[in-house]
């Protein structure tokens, strides 16, 4: 694994409000009803686990914006073409946005299922800690800062439904988090 690469993003001049679609763990496939959610925002963040550069490249396609870090599934030896583009993925960004600062990683480095209180330690300053790598949605705002994951964007351990969430910058100060889920789609039917 790489060591930490922490990349400072801000976006120049915002205006509000500002959507944000926060992804996780679409392991080489994103559900077309999360894509349909990312075109309405104005930046995707992805937490990792995004297992082939088609999925980049779909979703830079709908993201004016997009921001990615390395999963735990993420190695050139997992992904079906070189590896080159995961070499390029950080294990960590940094994104100040107005009214604070989002930090996103995968999680893996804190085990299988990260504690709170652990990744509160680890960035301080963060308003915002993003993580993924559990497949379960999850929205910790009972301190500062707030821990949130998505859950699962593609086909992998979705649990009830393939997932995503949608930060809204009302303002500087006004920040809300809300959760995307959907059904599972039910498998094609086979011709008999």
């Amino acid at each position: 694994m790489k060591s930490d690469q922490i990349l400072s993003i801000t976006p120049e001049s915002p205006s509000y409000p500002l959507r944000v679609a926060i992804l996780s763990d679409t392991h080489a496939y994103t559900d077309p009803r999360i894509l349909a959610v990312v075109a309405h925002c104005d930046m995707a963040l992805h937490a990792g686990d995004v297992c082939g550069a088609p999925v980049l490249e779909q979703l830079s396609r709908y993201a004016p914006e997009l921001h990615v870090v390395a999963g735990n599934n993420d190695a050139a030896t997992r992904w079906r073409q070189t590896g080159a583009t995961t070499e390029r993925l950080p294990d960590a960004l940094k994104i100040r946005l107005p009214g604070g600062l989002i930090v996103v990683e995968h999680g893996h480095r804190f085990g299988n299922h990260p504690d709170h209180g652990d990744l509160r330690a680890a960035w301080p300053d963060a308003r915002l800690i993003v993580y993924g790598h559990t497949h379960r949605q999850v929205i910790d705002q009972s301190e500062s800062p707030w821990v949130v994951n998505p859950g699962a964007a593609g086909r992998t351990r979705v649990g009830d439904g393939p997932s995503c969430l949608l930060l809204t910058l009302a303002d500087a100060d006004r920040w809300e988090i809300g959760l995307s889920q959907f059904e599972i789609e039910p498998p094609l039917a086979r011709a008999v």
